[in-house]
């Protein structure tokens, strides 16, 4: 981890991410789909150091066939008024394996959107990066009423 000032941004080493990764079970899933960037919001699990998540047949399913992703977490830690960030790439592949997908399903993922979501897919992430940073105090007159930095204040 690359420590930095008050004022700068803190880049977090690859525990640090696993460990932000692992406090949260939502994320933001990149891929492309007929040759467009999209984004698919996803629940997930971490298992080892992959990331496990649920799909039905569809273009997240069809996009994430042996192709490059990209996994984005963040959050906001209002006591601290620290923001984070983490990135992780690599290939999505389908968990066809019995023993594999046994296994999967004793990490308690449950898909939060309805519908059939039987397939595994599994985040194998090549690189991983983070970044941790103080926000800037808002204006709390001027602040939207949906920006997290206003619980901080509240």
């Amino acid at each position: 981890m690359e420590k930095a000032g008050k004022n700068a941004v803190e880049r977090l080493g690859p525990e640090a991410c696993w460990d932000l990764l692992r406090s949260d079970t939502v994320g933001r899933l990149a891929v492309v789909v007929q040759r467009r960037p999209d984004i698919f919001p996803i629940n997930y699990v971490v298992d080892g150091e992959t990331l496990v998540f649920r799909s039905a047949v569809g273009s997240k399913f069809w996009a994430g066939l042996d192709v490059e992703s990209a996994l984005e977490v963040d959050g906001y830690k209002p006591r601290t008024q620290m923001a984070w960030s983490v990135v992780a790439q690599g290939k999505i592949r389908i968990v066809l394996d019995p023993l594999e997908k046994k296994a999967a399903d004793t990490l308690g993922l449950q898909p939060w959107e309805p519908g059939e979501k039987n397939i595994y897919m599994r985040v194998i992430p090549e690189s991983i990066t983070g970044r941790l940073f103080h926000t800037v105090k808002p204006d709390i007159w001027k602040i939207s009423e949906v920006d997290r930095r206003r619980s901080a204040f509240e």
